[in-house]
């Protein structure tokens, strides 16, 4: 093949183009080469790299021995590298990672955000650079979900309230799970630029909420998020693990959506999984949960046969584990861990604000907001949630009254809620120091704390036992407390005397990590 000019030749990545073209079907070639100045230009004796993948969406595809590749593409289709391990590729200022070109012949709809312009022909060719790194087996992945920022305020509240407890990290990289805004894509750039200041590469998958609003149909309802973060289903590669970006959320005409895959989503998984060994682990990552999603079983038979696999979502509010079996239609030897992570807006950025002046946003299911650390070595892995703005050890709540009647002593109940807790968790207590641990039981039910701020429960006194919501005291809507997955439950001992006394909560969690809480109570005779 004969390559133009070097000058022809050297697009940048930072330019940003995605490739489509006319509805017919055409070739597109061009060339992965090693970017040795790390200047995102194809320069004399800069070497082609064989065996790089390269897609479009559908179709994926090997570099030969000299770096080229040919991919055939159709209108709404775009052009990326699927990062290989101990590579990387050109960031730009909000270190989004420059995997991809762009190039619409005709632009994206227009729309009050900025559109993609026409830019005439597709380029002859389409070249990718990528620059070696070492990249150990073991490393960090933050997990952003939902920061989903209604105006600078908000995004103000992400930069504070998570971002800047996360500069300094030691975490390979980031992703964000989708509804990086709420309903403004106008607000892309200033997210993406906050959370850059944490320093390391990040990844974006697109949500219900990062959508062209005034776009009819579902094509170019992600217009917007293209143009600022690239295709948004796509894949890449660090250390021993495989990453699937996948875009769930299609639209209607009517503006409804639903989570669902493409047939071309499908094949493009179908396609990348012939180029991952078995012994990889495999991650998949959408906005919405697995489990709500059309055509998922069609997705499970591409990866049930898989050794490793794990998938995580964000989109309820919530946080879940979810271990998927043959009832839910999974047909692997062991069920599949479907992880909801917490989202960084918890409940919408919504209810009362401490004396910084961001609200506590509380999850719908009593948990704070905050994010998650995805923890690989090798094909293994462990996830630890992180409160916002909280020690490290902050993993559960105790819900106990202050003052319990002699009398009802046999009626009280310890409920604790383990932020990240799952099935597989244990919870157990002792009281006053006992060596006796007491068990609690999976209870799953509205977090006590999130019904009294909704004034559905009379548990703790204070200003909003009135019977007044949280929301009627702002003036702001909040959603109404959702069953939470990870509540447990026990009775006191029946022999407590009237006095001052404290339980001590411990729970192991799926990956065999201990944490634990305490709280103070009164036994009173009246």
């Amino acid at each position: 093949m004969n390559f133009p000019s070097a000058a022809r030749i050297a697009f940048s990545l930072l330019s940003l183009f995605v490739c489509t073209v006319s509805f017919s079907q055409q070739l597109v070639q061009g060339y992965v080469y090693h970017d040795l100045n790390g200047n995102g230009n194809k320069d004399q004796g800069e070497p082609g790299l064989s065996d790089m993948l390269v897609s479009n969406g559908r179709t994926v595809v090997r570099t030969d021995q000299s770096g080229e590749y040919s991919l055939p593409i159709s209108e709404g289709m775009g052009v990326f590298v699927i990062k290989p391990s101990n590579y990387t590729v050109p960031l730009n200022a909000s270190l989004l990672p420059q995997y991809y070109q762009r190039h619409i012949p005709n632009g994206n709809a227009a729309t009050p955000v900025q559109k993609i312009n026409s830019a005439g022909k597709e380029p002859a060719h389409i070249n990718f650079a990528l620059t070696a790194q070492k990249e150990e087996d073991a490393f960090d992945v933050l997990l952003f979900a939902d920061p989903q920022a209604r105006g600078m305020k908000e995004v103000n509240y992400v930069s504070h309230d998570v971002v800047e407890e996360c500069i300094g990290t030691k975490a390979a990289f980031g992703i964000t799970l989708g509804d990086i805004v709420a309903d403004d894509p106008g607000l892309f750039d200033a997210v993406s630029a906050s959370i850059a200041q944490i320093g390391i590469p990040w990844y974006y998958v697109f949500g219900n909420h990062d959508h062209n609003r005034d776009v009819t149909g579902d094509t170019e309802r992600d217009g917007s998020f293209k143009r600022i973060f690239g295709p948004s289903t796509y894949a890449f590669e660090y250390g021993q693990a495989a990453f699937i970006i996948l875009r769930d959320i299609h639209y209607s005409t009517d503006g409804s959506y639903n989570s669902s895959y493409t047939e071309d989503q499908l094949e493009f998984v179908r396609e990348y999984l012939q180029h991952v060994p078995e012994e990889k682990l495999l991650v998949i990552m959408q906005h919405a949960p697995l489990i709500r999603t059309e055509g998922r079983e069609a997705l499970f038979r591409l990866i049930e046969g898989r050794l490793h696999t794990l998938s995580i979502s964000g989109h309820t509010h919530t946080m879940n584990h979810i271990f998927i079996d043959e009832s839910m239609g999974w047909k692997g030897t062991t069920p599949h861990h479907h992880f909801i992570n917490a989202t960084v807006s918890g409940s919408w950025w919504c209810g009362l604000k401490d004396e910084t002046g961001i609200p506590h946003a509380t999850m719908n299911d009593g948990a704070p907001n905050g994010y998650s650390i995805l923890s690989i070595d090798g094909a293994s892995y462990q996830l630890t949630f992180k409160a916002a703005r909280r020690p490290a050890d902050y993993q559960l709540s105790i819900h106990l009254a202050d003052d319990i009647k002699i009398d009802s002593l046999s009626a009280a109940k310890v409920i604790v809620n383990v932020f990240s807790g799952s099935q597989r968790s244990i919870v157990d207590m002792k009281v006053n120091g006992k060596e006796e641990w007491i068990p609690l039981k999976w209870t799953p039910m509205p977090d006590p704390y999130n019904e009294w701020m909704y004034g559905l429960s009379p548990f703790l006194e204070g200003e909003m036992a009135d019977g007044r919501k949280v929301d009627e005291a702002l003036g702001y809507k909040m959603d109404d407390p959702r069953n939470s997955s990870h509540i447990w439950t026990a009775s006191l001992p029946a022999d407590l005397k009237v006095g001052t006394h404290h339980v001590l909560v411990r729970t192991i969690d799926m990956f065999g990590r201990e944490w634990t809480g305490k709280r103070i109570f009164r036994v009173v005779d009246r």
